[in-house]
């Protein structure tokens, strides 16, 4: 099969980012000068664009994850994704949804941990999950503190 074929078809299944391109040419035995070569073909036919993957990338972990900005930003920066195109993909994440999803999370985890007798370990076991999920520190413990003071 030709490779700027497969290519093709790996770019059109679903938005990609510049490095899995690169992998995944270079796993197709394709050599340094092909890649690039291939890789700006790809971009001049709007095939692969870094910004538009970004974006879609934080939109997909936020809403279907429930990922925070944190890991979100960390993940991107796995994909060697510019700060500008970060940046813009960080702009996809509406405030309010996120403090809605932040807050939804955290109420649920709240009652998971009903049965924890000492109040002091069901909260650092629910600033540990919200900060796993990638959430920032000081909108947990506001978050939380609404809960305990709801209670």
């Amino acid at each position: 099969m030709d490779v700027r074929l497969a290519i093709k078809y790996f770019c059109n299944y679903q938005e990609r980012s510049h490095k899995e391109v690169r992998s995944k040419l270079y796993d197709l035995g394709c050599r340094t000068d092909q890649v690039n070569n291939i890789l700006a073909e790809l971009i001049e036919i709007d095939l692969l664009n870094e910004d538009r993957f970004a974006r879609s990338f934080a939109r997909g972990k936020f809403r279907i994850k429930q990922w925070g900005r944190t890991k979100i930003r960390m993940h991107l920066k796995q994909h060697q994704i510019s700060d500008y195109c970060l940046k813009s993909a960080m702009q996809e994440i509406n405030e309010a949804d996120y403090l809605f999803v932040l807050n939804n999370l955290a109420k649920k985890r709240w009652q998971l941990l009903k049965g924890e007798k000492h109040i002091r370990i069901r909260q650092e076991k629910m600033f540990r999950f919200l900060l796993q999920r990638g959430f920032e520190a000081e909108l947990i413990k506001d978050c939380l503190s609404e809960i305990i003071n709801a209670e």
